[in-house]
């Protein structure tokens, strides 16, 4: 054997040991929520469950608490495939385009009954329709699984204990037209507005008020500013779980399948979590002396109606399904 071909057979194995490293993946998950919140721990478990299954050949690191930009800033992150994964609020995808547009019908006010009734649709043929939807838009995303991200009701700095509470002030929303809209409509002024920034708007008074679920109200400390939550349940958001399509076109048929696996079983894990969490929450909320308010819902609702009418017209059999479910 002349040198030459030695040097070739002994560099051989190395040289597919460097092939197979090639092939191993960080997927960059990203959170606008801190650690230890519900949605980053059941992602942080499904990223542990894909490394131990494709044993290293994709890893995963959790970038938590924003760091990597708002939930906006993400998403178009995830479009270019600069980050692999994330949780995306609905209110966030719903402004991307006119593409997908049926995920707009979840941010539709009280379109869900409840709670419950939110997580059955989720769970069945109309969950999977959407995520699929998703998937198969130019949003260069694919849509794996579902988040709850609770029952969003008004937290305000003075209380609202009925409609006529509510003229007048100016409440945060998510940057959706639709939501401004709904608080337009029942009398406020809906402002667009990152997370990151409601606290400091809530101590200087640029907003009177923010809405969101208890979790939310108490890690970004917005309680220290607003003292009074007017259960309205006018929202009751799901939020999708969505990995890069660019990364997900670079997995081979098994990983994917993995992938979809242990997103699968971060929703229901999430859930359990979800429903821990907003239980201790309310009762430290409560503790740090903010108000909870039970409200008359029908005028709220019936306030509403036009906004239903304005954005529910293209998908009136969607919604009829929607109610369908028991």
């Amino acid at each position: 054997m002349n040198l030459k071909r030695k040097l070739l057979v002994t560099a051989l194995p190395f040289a597919f040991c460097v092939s197979g490293l090639a092939h191993a993946m960080t997927l960059k998950i990203a959170e606008i929520h801190p650690a230890g919140y519900p949605t980053v721990v059941a992602q942080e478990n499904m990223g542990k469950k894909i490394a131990e299954a494709t044993k290293g050949e994709l890893d995963y690191r959790m970038f938590a608490g924003g760091v990597l930009g708002s939930e906006k800033e993400v998403v178009e992150q995830v479009q270019l495939g600069a980050v692999q994964m994330t949780r995306v609020s609905l209110g966030t995808l719903g402004t991307l385009g006119p593409v997908v547009p049926d995920v707009n019908v979840f941010n539709m006010p009280f379109v869900f009954r409840d709670h419950e009734h939110m997580r059955k649709v989720i769970d069945g043929e109309i969950g999977q329709e959407i995520l699929d939807k998703i998937t198969n838009s130019e949003f260069n995303m694919v849509g794996l699984a579902w988040m709850d991200g609770g029952v969003r009701n008004l937290y305000t700095k003075e209380p609202v204990r009925s409609l006529e509470d509510l003229k007048g002030m100016k409440i945060r929303v998510i940057g959706n037209p639709m939501f401004i809209e709904t608080f337009n409509a029942l009398g406020a002024s809906g402002i667009a507005m990152d997370t990151g920034e409601i606290f400091s708007a809530l101590q200087s008074g640029v907003i009177d008020g923010a809405e969101n679920n208890p979790p939310t109200m108490l890690e970004h400390n917005h309680f220290r500013n607003a003292k009074y939550y007017s259960l309205t349940g006018h929202l009751i958001l799901p939020e999708p779980i969505v990995i890069s399509k660019t990364t997900w076109n670079k997995l081979s048929a098994e990983q994917q399948d993995l992938v979809k696996k242990f997103a699968k079983e971060a929703q229901f894990e999430e859930r359990k979590l979800w429903d821990e969490k907003s239980a201790a929450s309310e009762a430290k909320l409560k503790e740090a002396g903010v108000e909870f308010i039970e409200i008359d819902k029908k005028p709220f609702f019936d306030a509403t109606a036009p906004i239903r009418e304005k954005y529910g017209a293209p998908y009136a059999e969607l919604i009829k399904r929607i109610e369908a479910v028991q």
